[in-house]
């Protein structure tokens, strides 16, 4: 019964993708704001106060249990949906492009920024990838409305804390500006019911809600359009020096191609997004503002909570950097096959950019045991890019 329940589910959400473009810029223009800060009140009414230092973090008891259950559901959740040689990620699972970029850093940021990634002006080449949700691959309007954006900048200076890459940085985002999860505790829980096939029940057990978080979600899960053209959040912290911490976020600044064919109750192209892409690229470049935002509250901007949303009123974001990802032609075979052999890993950073909480804590061993295994089980082999990677079928950049 719970299972055919959550069925019903799925495809209510499912009708609903299809008309939310009739109606869901509206709703996003009055009521997201208001929704979110009221949502985020009742959150915070009784989230507990760690008595923590800007940038401090506290180790919890229950996160090596924790970490542990999820790499175990997340490989079984692999297995059961994968075959050997054609295993994809658990998570941010379906590949719409993987792209050529350069990320500029400003020359006029103050003083206090200019840490790390950021200490000077100078242009980096980076491959940027741009992702839907997993486990699964779906076609696109059936997804819940979710992409992902990871930057692997290269050629970055200075010692890592991952000795597997000596030379990337990893910025990795989503489209939500807060966690699906608080923490890795329920994050186990939601990898439990996804492995069941019933996610949707994680927020909705009455034995453990989690209704606030999936609203909160849910105003920023909807109808995707085309990654080129979507703001992705990094949703958790990281230094920015010792003493410092930051949120960042990916902004566009590119009108992109943004047509669904089909919509409402035709038939809409599979992988719509990844057509978009390649029809914005074939035309012009996009370019995206990175921006940073930083820690001025240690409670009401939490480390260890990653389903609070950081007030702009209280710390705005500040442009840091310019990522341009020049026309090209980028949907090849190769160019997919290569992006199997990439691992991104948040922990891929210099130490001046460790990331910070329970989930980025969860994420190193997580992100590396899984890759290991996608990898092993694909019989390829991790690269470290560079940036002169070239594929025959993939034709020149063209801007």
């Amino acid at each position: 019964m719970l299972r055919l329940l959550h069925r019903l589910l799925v495809r209510v959400l499912e009708v609903e993708r299809r008309l939310e473009p009739f109606f869901r810029p509206q709703l996003n223009y009055l009521l997201r704001e208001p929704s979110a800060k009221l949502l985020q009140y009742l959150i915070n009414r009784n989230r507990p106060d760690l008595g923590l230092d800007i940038a401090e973090e506290k180790v919890f008891e229950w996160e090596e249990q924790a970490l542990d259950d999820i790499i175990q559901l997340m490989a079984d959740q692999m297995r059961g949906h994968f075959r050997p040689g054609h295993y994809e990620r658990g998570g941010n699972t379906k590949t719409h492009g993987l792209v050529r970029a350069t990320v500029t850093i400003r020359d006029d940021l103050p003083a206090h920024l200019r840490v790390g990634l950021f200490a000077q002006a100078r242009t980096f080449p980076a491959w940027v990838r741009f992702a839907g949700p997993g486990p699964d691959v779906p076609h696109d309007i059936q997804d819940v409305g979710f992409t992902s954006m990871s930057v692997k900048v290269m050629d970055v200076p200075g010692e890592k804390i991952m000795p597997d890459e000596q030379y990337t940085q990893d910025l990795l985002s989503i489209c939500t500006p807060t966690f699906v999860t608080p923490d890795t505790r329920a994050n186990a829980r939601l990898q439990d019911w996804s492995l069941r096939d019933m996610p949707i029940y994680y927020f909705l057990d009455p034995r453990d809600s989690h209704v606030l978080d999936f609203l909160m979600q849910s105003l920023w899960n909807e109808t995707q359009y085309n990654p080129l053209g979507q703001r992705h959040f990094s949703c958790v912290p990281y230094l920015l020096g010792e003493g410092q911490a930051m949120m960042y976020s990916f902004v566009p600044r590119t009108e992109v191609d943004r047509k669904i064919p089909g919509i409402p109750f035709g038939r809409i192209p599979p992988n719509y997004l990844q057509d978009n892409m390649v029809r914005t690229l074939q035309r012009k470049c996009v370019e995206f503002d990175l921006m940073i935002q930083m820690q001025t509250d240690p409670h009401r901007m939490p480390i260890e909570n990653a389903a609070v949303r950081w007030p702009e009123h209280l710390s705005p974001f500040i442009s840091a950097a310019r990522v341009h990802i020049p026309a090209q032609r980028f949907n090849s075979p190769a160019q997919f096959a290569f992006t199997r052999q990439l691992s991104f890993n948040p922990w891929h950073c210099l130490h001046e950019h460790r990331p910070l909480g329970n989930q980025s804590r969860a994420r190193r061993r997580m992100y590396e045991e899984l890759s290991r295994f996608r990898q092993q089980m694909n019989e390829t082999t991790h690269v470290e890019p560079n940036g002169s990677e070239r594929f025959d079928d993939a034709g020149e950049d063209t801007q």
